[in-house]
């Protein structure tokens, strides 16, 4: 079972990576910081779209919490470290994205964009560790690290030189979830967070499409827009990200006191 997951895995990867090279350049839409919602209160420009990052500190606080926890009782730096890199991501997503949201421009999206790599990438190691093994998941988590925050500085170096190309960054945050699906099916013996990882994957996927329909979504609700309910749907996503972290954690060998 471990080649059939090697073999699908890298198939994706191809096809993902072929797919992208042979769309070309993807630059990033000037509309997207015209948000639907840019009413202010209390002195706070775009409000909504600010204060609903709260959230994201309050589930960043919580996985941190639970990372120093259980620290000492993981078996291996890169198991220890999973946890703790993704909370961070989750923490900082409120600094980065209420920044953003604040004033929204390109150089501010790079603030946005940089946690949510720590939140894919770690996401996608646990992957690698259970589906195709623990050595290539702990070289491979390095690697995926630093392959997502380079993702959004290569946007953000080709946006400035007035070629901006989203297709690296748009590999780091689709493939990991095109990826979780299919090793999940295609498994018999499911690991013991994967309704977890399908039940995360569905309600981002709500949260991209409220992003999608921000404008559509504020002319019908008025009090709220897409983006708003985006990033609150985002959270449920990543609570049972948190859920399935701890899943894994549980389920991981653990050191002997």
């Amino acid at each position: 079972m471990k080649r059939l997951h090697i073999y699908l895995f890298i198939i994706a990867l191809v096809a993902s990576t072929i797919g992208l090279w042979w769309m070309g350049p993807i630059p990033q839409d000037p509309l997207y910081h015209d948000f639907a919602d840019q009413r202010s209160f209390f002195g706070i420009p775009n409000f909504w779209n600010v204060v609903s990052n709260i959230p994201f500190l309050l589930l960043g606080a919580v996985g941190i919490w639970w990372s120093i926890r259980d620290w000492r009782r993981r078996k291996g730096l890169v198991v220890q470290l999973i946890p703790a890199v993704l909370s961070f991501g989750i923490l900082t997503a409120f600094g980065g994205s209420a920044y953003y949201h604040w004033t929204p421009n390109s150089l501010t999206l790079v603030w946005d964009r940089l946690p949510m790599t720590l939140m894919f990438m770690p996401v996608f190691a646990i992957l690698i560790y259970d589906f195709i093994g623990e050595k290539q998941g702990n070289i491979t988590f390095w690697l995926l690290v630093m392959l997502g925050i380079f993702s959004v500085f290569y946007w953000h170096y080709t946006e400035a030189a007035g070629r901006g190309d989203l297709r690296v960054y748009a590999f780091v945050q689709y493939f990991p979830m095109l990826a979780a699906i299919l090793l999940v099916l295609i498994t018999p013996q499911k690991p013991v967070y994967a309704r977890y990882l399908l039940i995360a994957v569905g309600w981002y996927v709500l949260a991209k499409l409220c992003e999608h329909f921000d404008d559509a979504i504020f002319a019908k609700l008025v009090f709220w827009s897409g983006h708003t309910i985006k990033h609150l749907l985002s959270c449920v996503s990543l609570w049972y990200v948190l859920k399935i972290v701890e899943k894994w954690r549980l389920s991981a060998p653990v050191l002997h006191q």
